[in-house]
């Protein structure tokens, strides 16, 4: 801000900002002083609504680096070179939490990248675990229900919590992964980044890859006990939000090495796991990582409420040479963030200074609504026009996907290997002895406070299922803590 005298907002100076209006001496205040009543109002809408889910959060921009040719795979313009440099934001956040909660919590954690590309920005809204607790977005309002406050007793309640995921076998895989050692990250720093959907490439030539992207963290991987992140979460609430502010103020860029693990289009159809399925990972012996860039953040915002509170991503953000995928999870998420979005900054949302492109410039036909700068000046529109205004390429961002069969509310296919709990147990028996002896204490610690048996039960069967010595060791530690 330029220096000089203070003034109101539509810049007349301010003669008196410690005192205001009154009839007399020790009067009633007057309505004429609008510079009052420009305050109080201003100050009462200084808010607006919070994300439902992913509120409580932190940001900064950073910058994209291609380390080796992926040109083979896709034809996104940002990604067309070694070398090649693209401006970033990413807003790392926790997903349950409100927009006061506290950081060190047992939480999955945002991870979403804006790209500023030349051919319009591109968000890649994902979160540092590889899976999620369900695989279809018409169980999402449900799933975030119980994770919520209840609406009767205004407090999150654990027998919802678990009502839900015994009832949801396929979130078995991800309540491993929440309940093991990453379930709390010592910082967002600390922390690998994942796209978790599965995402199509393409190239020059039409070819298309199914991908997964995968941000591994140079500073190494650091997380909290269920100990540590109560104590943090007391002492120090904003824990992350500030390491991350204050590493990149002392110079300490923290950064992520960047790989898609690819899967030939033709491979998907008889993969022994439904590529699509968001509870499942893809093993990286049957499809290892490709490196290809570097993730460095190095700059931090301004201002929060601008820059991160008002930041908007949106997996529906493609460019040229990405696109979606079948997975329905994604295909619901095409359309709630752009339409939390809309309700929660307004319509022109995507104008603002951070969320605009960076690289190019946005030409579209949308005209005024909330927050409306008039950038159009008195350009038509409508398309087509004779008057020189944007016109379509003819050439889609991804490729057409080939579909067959009869509409309906269907189940996602089952592949040879498909059910819910293979790959809990899986994960669960990569783990050392000592982390699954943490995990399972994290899992007790946290059925114990369940008021129902049944829910309990039905529960521990679904870890059971995914292992018989997981379900055996936790079904003892749940009736020590319940005596």
């Amino acid at each position: 801000m330029t220096q000089g005298p203070l003034t109101t907002e539509t810049g007349a100076p301010v003669a008196d900002n410690q005192n205001s209006e009154t009839a007399g001496v020790g009067g009633p205040v007057l309505v004429q002083d609008q510079l009052l009543l420009e305050k109080l109002a201003h100050f009462n809408r200084e808010r607006i609504p919070e994300r439902v889910v992913h509120a409580r959060g932190a940001g900064a921009y950073g910058t994209f680096t291609v380390t080796a040719d992926v040109t083979r795979y896709t034809r996104a313009a940002f990604l067309s070179e070694v070398g090649k440099e693209t401006e970033t934001f990413l807003r790392f956040s926790t997903v349950a939490g409100n927009l006061g909660a506290a950081d060190a919590v047992r939480d999955p954690r945002g991870f979403s990248l804006k790209f500023y590309t030349e051919e319009g920005n591109y968000d890649l809204v994902g979160n540092n675990t590889p899976v999620f607790f369900i695989k279809d977005a018409i169980k999402f309002p449900d799933f975030i229900h119980t994770q919520k406050r209840d609406p009767y007793t205004g407090s999150t309640e654990m027998d919802n919590v678990w009502d839900f995921w015994s009832l949801s076998p396929e979130s078995t895989h991800q309540v491993t992964w929440l309940f093991g050692d990453r379930g709390i990250p010592a910082s967002y720093r600390h922390m690998d980044g994942f796209g978790s959907h599965t995402y199509q490439w393409n190239n020059e030539a039409g070819d298309a890859f199914w991908v997964k992207y995968h941000f591994k963290t140079d500073q190494g991987i650091k997380n909290l006990t269920q100990a540590e992140a109560d104590r943090l979460a007391g002492e120090d609430p904003d824990s992350h939000q500030r390491d991350l502010r204050e590493a990149i103020e002392r110079g300490d860029f923290p950064s992520w090495t960047v790989g898609v693990q690819i899967m030939p289009v033709a491979e998907a159809a008889t993969y022994r796991f439904n590529p699509f399925d968001l509870t499942k990972v893809w093993p990286h012996a049957d499809y290892p990582i490709v490196w290809f860039g570097k993730l460095e953040l190095n700059r931090n915002p301004e201002n929060i409420f601008a820059e991160v509170e008002q930041s908007i991503f949106s997996p529906a953000h493609f460019v040229p040479g990405i696109g979606p995928s079948p997975d329905k999870m994604l295909q619901g998420r095409l359309f709630a963030y752009g339409d939390a979005h809309r309700y929660r900054v307004g319509i022109n949302a995507d104008q603002l200074p951070v969320n605009r492109p960076h690289a190019t410039v946005a030409r579209t036909n949308s005209r005024d609504g909330h927050l409306y700068d008039g950038r159009h000046k008195g350009a038509k529109n409508y398309e087509p026009n004779s008057f020189g205004g944007p016109f379509q390429t003819d050439r889609a961002l991804w490729q057409p996907v080939a579909v067959s069969g009869v509409t309906g509310e269907s189940a996602a296919p089952s592949h040879a290997e498909d059910d819910d709990f293979v790959q809990a147990g899986n994960l669960y028996r990569l783990m050392t002895d000592a982390e699954r002896e943490r995990l399972i204490g994290n899992l007790a610690g946290a059925l114990s406070g369940v008021s129902r048996e049944d829910i309990v039960e039905r529960a521990i069967d679904n870890f059971r299922q995914a292992d018989g010595d997981f379900g055996k060791r936790l079904e003892a530690a749940v009736q020590a803590l319940r005596g």
